[in-house]
Formats: structure tokens, C-alpha cells, sequence
């Protein structure tokens, strides 16, 4: 490969060089989610010649995403592309020199080793905590470097997480976040945000990938784009008594953490959450401007295009015009949290 001319910026910041330059050309890297912030990181990585990316997402690109996730256009929307095949597309017009899979799948503690073992880095980029802990199990276990990043509203926190080294997620929060949480399509987000915490992910992957193993970040960083606040929490050491990292026990890879997930009839599947209390007021309100909802004191009821999802007290859930469970999974995590 020739680098004087497309990456000659690049190579010519001293940290990377040349050596650095052949090191991302032969670098294998995944990226969980192709949502905001997955095509800005990945397509700053592929800008920056990471030789082998995979793109693992298990959605399609719609209208309302075309405000923040930087790899999609008009036609795919209107075409409803699998993200990560648009991705790819996108990526190969250009830099064709890279080799970039797309995995149009679902990320289980029943395909996470064939879809991420083969990877020397992975990149969370995904929309709920239920992935981000089975990334985490699987990256302790089998020793693999990965860099967490969120964003909602104009908030983002990103992580870089060496097992062995650092602090892992679990040290950190050892156990997902109960009862309601703050989607993109119930608060909103901020375009910035997202690309704020994937330039920060894909430098410190860049950091990662050269063996610049020394500057990468210890700390938990998070920063509020429109308040003005950023903070950084310790993240050096594992918490002696980590249930992951020092005790091995890797529950989400054994799947024992993921809500129980059954078809429910025709065309309809039921998502058995614990320990999700719901509020219907305050839900109805996050949910009215996305579709019709009403509640009643026992149920309830959501509608929105050819969807129709029964939310129960406890966090449980029926979501009828689909037998995918990956579709009901998505729904779920878009619009109640996960």
C-alpha cells in the first residue's frame, strides 16, 4: 500500500509514522452498532486506513436517522438498507483499499464468538446496556481490548476497557440500570454529541491499534455538550471485588442475563424484562410524540407504523406485527430502554 499520498497527513504526525500506518492497514477491528455513533467512528477509522473493519448491527436505516448517523443518505432510507450494508457501501466509495464486512445480525452469547474473535479491537457503538455487558464478558474472557461509548440528549461517556489492566464495565456499574431509562427516540440527541464520543473513541482505538499502549485514557470521560460540564472518573485499576474481571463470572456470555424472549401467538413476541418498573404517565409522555398511547391503571398500549406494543407494570412487554425477535428487541430498546 501506498501511504505518501492518502494517509501522508497522517503518517506524518509522529505518534503514528509510518510503522503506525502499516500497523492499522493490517489491524482488525469490529464495531458493534451502526446507529450516530457507529458510522462516525467507523467511518473515521476507515478514513484513517484501519485495514479490516466489521460492521455488526441489526437494524435498517430510516428516515429520522439521516439527522445524526453520517454514513446514510436519502435512498437508503427510502430503501430501508440494512445499516451496516450501507455502511459498508458508503465506506468502499471511499477507500477501497480496506476490507469492511457487514454482519446484518444481532450480537448473542450464541454468535459474539464467531463475530467478534476474530477482531484485536472492538468498539462499542451499540443502544443498550444488555449488549455492552455481553461485549464486556466476552472481552474479559478471552483477553480482548474494548471501548465503551453512549449518548443520549447532549451527554456521552466513553470508556477504554483493558482486561487485565483497567477497570472493566462491571467494575464500574456492576449491574445494568433499573426501571426507565432515556432512549434517543424518548430524549432526543444532539448530532454533536455523538460525534463527539466517536472522535474520542476512534483516537483512543487509533492509540490502541499503533501499540501506543501508554497514552491510552484510565478514566471514565464524560462530557455534557450543552451545559458545558465534562468529568472523569477513575478507571485504572479493576474493583477488587468485580464480579467479571476478578471473579470471572461472565453471566451475560452464559446468557443467564438476557431477558427472556418468546413468540407469543401469530406475528407477535413477548419480552419478559424483571425488575423494570414502569410509570405509565411519565411514559405516555415520552412516548405521544412517536405514535398513539394510551394507559389504563393495568396495561399499556403503544402504536406506532405497523407496531403495536403492551407494556406491563414490571417492565413486561407484548410486541405485536413481528415474529423477529431481534425487531421486538429493537423496538423495546428504542422506545422503553435496555
Amino acid at each position: 500500500m501506498i501511504f505518501e499520498d492518502r494517509y501522508s497527513r497522517q503518517v506524518l504526525f509522529s505518534p503514528i509514522g509510518a510503522a503506525g500506518q502499516q500497523k492499522l492497514s493490517a489491524a482488525r477491528v469490529a464495531v458493534v452498532g451502526c446507529g450516530a455513533t457507529g458510522t462516525c467512528v467507523v467511518s473515521l477509522l476507515a478514513r484513517a486506513g484501519v485495514g479490516n473493519l466489521k460492521i455488526i448491527d441489526r437494524d435498517y436505516v430510516e428516515p429520522s436517522n439521516l439527522q445524526r448517523q453520517s454514513l446514510f443518505d436519502e435512498a437508503d432510507a427510502a430503501e430501508s438498507l440494512p445499516k451496516a450494508a450501507a455502511a459498508a457501501k458508503k465506506i468502499a466509495a471511499f477507500n477501497s483499499e480496506i476490507s469492511v464486512a457487514a454482519e446484518v445480525q444481532d450480537l448473542t452469547p450464541s454468535n459474539v464468538q464467531e463475530l467478534l474473535g476474530d477482531s484485536e479491537l472492538i468498539l462499542d457503538a451499540t443502544d443498550n446496556f444488555e449488549t455492552r455487558y455481553l461485549i464486556n464478558d466476552f472481552a474479559v474472557s478471552s483477553g480482548k481490548p474494548w471501548i465503551y461509548a453512549a449518548a443520549v440528549g447532549a451527554y456521552a461517556l466513553t470508556m477504554n476497557i483493558i482486561p487485565g489492566d483497567t477497570a472493566c464495565l462491571s467494575c464500574l456499574f456492576p449491574a445494568p440500570p433499573a426501571g426507565m431509562l432515556e432512549t434517543c427516540d424518548t430524549a432526543g440527541i444532539l448530532n454533536s454529541a455523538t460525534h463527539w464520543v466517536a472522535s474520542v473513541q476512534a483516537a483512543e482505538a487509533l492509540k490502541f491499534l499503533v501499540g501506543s499502549r501508554d497514552k491510552v485514557r484510565r478514566t471514565l470521560l464524560s462530557r455534557d455538550l450543552w451545559n458545558n460540564q465534562q468529568a472523569e472518573i477513575g478507571a485504572a485499576k479493576p474493583r477488587p471485588d468485580c464480579r467479571t474481571c476478578v471473579k470471572r463470572e461472565f453471566v451475560f456470555l452464559a446468557g443467564e442475563r438476557l431477558p427472556q424472549i418468546t413468540l407469543c401467538g401469530r406475528n407477535s413476541v413477548q419480552i419478559h424484562e424483571q425488575n423494570r418498573p414502569i410509570s405509565f404517565p411519565e411514559m405516555t409522555i415520552r412516548l405521544q410524540q412517536h405514535g398513539t398511547v394510551k394507559h389504563n391503571d393495568f396495561v399499556l398500549k403503544f402504536w406506532r407504523d405497523s407496531y403495536e406494543m403492551t407494556l406491563f407494570p414490571d417492565g413486561r412487554a407484548i410486541i405485536k406485527g413481528t415474529s423477529d425477535p431481534a425487531i421486538a428487541r429493537s423496538l423495546y430498546a428504542r422506545y422503553v430502554g435496555s
